[in-house]
């Protein structure tokens, strides 16, 4: 038998030790390897690692539930079947995520929301489990809502909840847990004159793919969120990067697109002279400068229908959206 493979699964029957001790050195073993060798991954979830790494999350050790977590996130870099595909992964996932304030560790926790993130970003038959889990999506949003939560910790579950939200059912479950407060709070000015530094791009990202649906509109008036994207839109909002304009262009047009003939009137008042939209037209990314010129055209056709839209993180071709309930 090759050695490499004779020593992956020794490692990965020490995960059933009941020593801890054991476990941790088999776990600080595995994530190197599954660092390091692309090729050995798929041998370490073949030998049967899914379901003992998932089970590993629930372990009250810190330095347990950060190797397992950083494992499973590197097999889900170039393996994510046999991930997307373990029954035992989603809870494990939601038990984790759901203690972010309080037993499970800070890394660990990351890596459980950028672990969501690439298996939903890619794996669309994934989707559909998580959104019939809405244990992991209320950690999510608990994660961005928590005054105390790391800035990692915080963009990595937007990036988590950026992939829960390409599956148009889970728009709606992000809304009734609190989603639209949340994320608006992150894109705010603090005290300072400032917004968080590195967050507020991936917090419009996830408005302007919550926005595609129709019960958006309540939820966005109730933080008037028609303004503070269209503000983020004004001459006056130099300090909001290209992209985070896109993001708000994107968000605009979906909510139109998917709101009411009132949403529409307020969205073509507060835009004003449309100079932020030209700018995105003029300097935007080749996706950027695509809704501009289809919000554009929304705004002069008076906010007939149309395609949703979707940017920032990099999806597979079978991501479509639409504005259902």
């Amino acid at each position: 038998m090759d050695t490499k493979l004779l020593t992956i699964r020794t490692l990965v029957s020490s995960l059933s030790s009941s020593s801890d001790q054991t476990r941790l050195a088999a776990l600080r073993h595995l994530r190197r390897t599954s660092a390091e060798d692309p090729a050995a991954r798929p041998l370490i979830s073949a030998a049967g690692a899914v379901p003992l790494l998932a089970s590993a999350l629930y372990s009250p050790s810190h330095p347990i539930q950060d190797h397992a977590a950083a494992t499973l996130l590197n097999l889900s870099i170039s393996d994510r079947r046999p991930l997307a595909a373990s029954p035992a992964l989603p809870d494990a996932l939601a038990h984790l995520l759901s203690r972010h304030a309080t037993s499970s560790a800070a890394s660990a926790v990351q890596s459980a929301a950028a672990t969501l993130h690439s298996l939903l970003a890619v794996v669309s038959e994934f989707r559909p489990i998580i959104t019939s889990k809405p244990d992991i999506i209320r950690a999510l949003v608990g994660i961005i809502s928590h005054s105390d939560s790391p800035t990692r910790s915080i963009k990595d579950a937007l990036k988590a909840c950026f992939g829960v939200a390409l599956h148009p059912p889970s728009r709606i479950v992000l809304i009734r847990l609190g989603a639209v407060p949340a994320l608006f709070a992150l894109v705010a000015k603090g005290k300072d004159g400032n917004r968080r530094a590195g967050i507020i791009e991936d917090a419009t990202a996830v408005i302007a793919q919550v926005a595609a649906c129709e019960e958006s509109e309540e939820a966005f008036r109730k933080v008037s969120g028609v303004s503070v994207l269209t503000m983020m839109l004004s001459s006056e909002s130099g300090s909001c990067s290209l992209r985070t304009k896109e993001n708000a262009v994107a968000a605009l047009l979906n909510l139109v697109r998917c709101g009411s003939e009132r949403v529409f009137r307020e969205v073509r008042d507060k835009v004003g002279g449309l100079d932020g939209i030209a700018y995105v037209q003029e300097h935007g990314s080749p996706k950027g400068k695509s809704k501009a010129v289809a919000f554009f055209k929304l705004l002069l056709d008076g906010g007939s229908s149309g395609e949703v839209v979707q940017d920032l993180y990099p999806v597979d071709p079978e991501s479509g959206s639409s504005c259902s309930g």
